[in-house]
């Protein structure tokens, strides 16, 4: 009966499955299938951005964070799988949160409201689209068998278990959902973006909550302040930061480590004269120089990292003299590393790209004039397959870009890249200018943006707030984000182009 068989369609996922390691997981029509297209690495990956969205993490600004930042790296692997001739790829290592959504609720309530989240690590080292994404569902005890649909050159005779799966990519009608009370994603995620919160509404119904939370705080706050003082004068340090939104009493915990490990091995920890500490998910040196503390790193690995530093101010050194080098074959352009523009790279990974990039350099011996690019700037992408200008005036250039395709791009460009460049710092100086307007009209403790935030949509934000009358802003921590949140200290988190009655497109 065509019926009989459409259920069992709707319903063959539900069989029991098991998680293996990599080795096991591989199901039996694997070495059968024909290899997976991007568009199709997509579609199967479509289980695994529904759990791990950055969306549904409002509630939940460090784990947001940790999505968007891993994402992004995904993002870059997956596309130089794809990329003509690639050999191998670094193992990546990506952590994520992953939902714990209720697939049976019986209150009709919004996907935001699922029981929980839990944290999934795992290395990428895979050599193709299809293992990797069959590497990534099973990682996140996501099923796989959806995947089989997709690749028309499968064994003849599959076994018993996968005759009942469709020859086409599953694309559940909207009575399947309706019938077994499964979320859809696209309804979900189209929930999401219909949500109409209006700043006024959201500061009403969350603004007591937020006062109460940040007069809790405070005390803590005054102990942050009071620890990173003393330890960066101890240490004789250029900043202590924060790579991540943890609350005031997680970092203050990260502050009281690094004191006991001071008081340790003073001498050790003291190699870090003059620089910057953030504290992050890895251990080891950023590639802009600063001495990343891994959070989840003991002590022990702690100390050998500062016990290393000579050799990566070594290694800085030559980072420094290889951009130099850079520079000069490409007519004094600047070469830059913007953190809040490019994945968080090591001072390693970020030596090894500028070395490949200087070695195709050499090879071809593009002309560029001496001096003719000074003033201009560039940074360094593997994930891009053609160099672009960014609107804030600096270059995107492949890795692997041509050397005289990169020529005729950078000189047909070069009058634009100065125009933009200009208009940037005037940007800044306005938004300097409305963000002390902002927090002088409310009375604000403290207002700031998250790095991902640009100085045009920072600029459009304070405009409109200052037309505004919010006194529940008085004395408040604000933060312009990409969403709505009350973090756990009493930071309002409020979106850029946040509504107030019509809807900003």
């Amino acid at each position: 009966m065509p019926g009989s068989h459409t259920y069992s369609e709707m319903f063959c996922h539900l069989r029991p499955w098991r998680r293996f390691c990599l080795e096991k997981i591989l199901p039996h029509w694997f070495h059968y299938s024909r290899a997976l297209s991007g568009a199709e690495a997509v579609n199967a990956l479509r289980p695994f951005y529904f759990a791990v969205h950055p969306d549904f993490f409002g509630q939940h600004p460090r784990e947001r964070e940790v999505n968007e930042n891993s994402l992004k790296r995904l993002s870059v692997y997956l596309e130089n799988l794809q990329k003509p001739g690639f050999k191998s790829l670094k193992p990546t290592p990506l952590t994520f949160y992953v939902r714990e959504t209720d697939q049976n609720p019986s209150d009709g309530q919004e996907p935001f409201s699922s029981p929980g989240f839990r944290a999934v690590k795992f290395t990428l080292h895979t050599r193709d689209l299809l293992s990797t994404v069959l590497y990534i569902l099973n990682s996140c005890s996501l099923s796989v068998e959806h995947i089989q649909s997709m690749n028309t050159n499968v064994h003849s005779q599959p076994l018993k278990e996968t005759k009942r799966m469709s020859d086409r990519p599953i694309k559940w009608d909207k009575s399947y959902y309706s019938f077994t009370g499964f979320k859809d994603p696209d309804e979900d995620l189209e929930q999401v973006s219909r949500i109409e919160t209006t700043l006024t509404s959201w500061l009403d119904n969350n603004g007591k909550s937020a006062i109460k939370k940040l007069k809790n705080s405070l005390p803590l706050r005054k102990e942050l302040d009071r620890l990173k003082e003393e330890l960066s004068h101890l240490l004789q340090l250029s900043d202590i930061r924060w790579q991540r939104s943890w609350g005031i009493a997680h970092r203050c915990s990260q502050l009281h480590s690094l004191g006991r490990l001071a008081q340790q091995n003073l001498e050790t920890l003291q190699k870090a004269k003059g620089c910057t500490v953030i504290f992050t998910d890895r251990s080891g040196m950023s590639a802009v120089g600063h001495v990343m503390l891994g959070t989840m790193d003991v002590h022990h690995h702690w100390t050998k990292l500062f016990e290393r530093l000579p050799s990566y101010f070594d290694l800085q050194r030559k980072l420094m003299l290889l951009e130099d080098q850079i520079s000069c074959l490409l007519g004094g352009i600047q070469v830059i590393y913007i953190e809040e523009l490019q994945p968080v790279l090591t001072l390693e990974e970020y030596y090894s790209l500028l070395n490949v990039f200087y070695s195709r350099l050499l090879k071809s011996r593009a002309p560029f004039h001496p001096r003719s690019l000074r003033g201009l700037q560039m940074i360094l992408n593997s994930d891009r397959y053609a160099p672009s200008l960014h609107e804030l005036g600096h270059f995107n250039i492949p890795v692997l870009c041509d050397p005289a395709n990169l020529q005729w791009f950078i000189h047909t460009r070069v009058q634009q890249a100065r125009e933009n460049m200009k208009r940037k710092e005037e940007l800044k100086v306005i938004e300097n200018e409305l963000i002390q307007a902002s927090t002088k009209k409310f009375s604000l403790e403290k207002l700031y943006k998250e790095p991902s935030i640009s100085s045009i949509q920072m600029v459009d934000c304070c405009k409109r707030l200052l037309e505004q009358s919010l006194p529940y802003l008085h004395g408040m921590h604000l933060c312009v984000s990409h969403f709505y949140s009350v973090m756990q200290d009493g930071d309002l988190c409020i979106p850029w182009n946040w509504k107030n009655g019509e809807a900003i497109k």
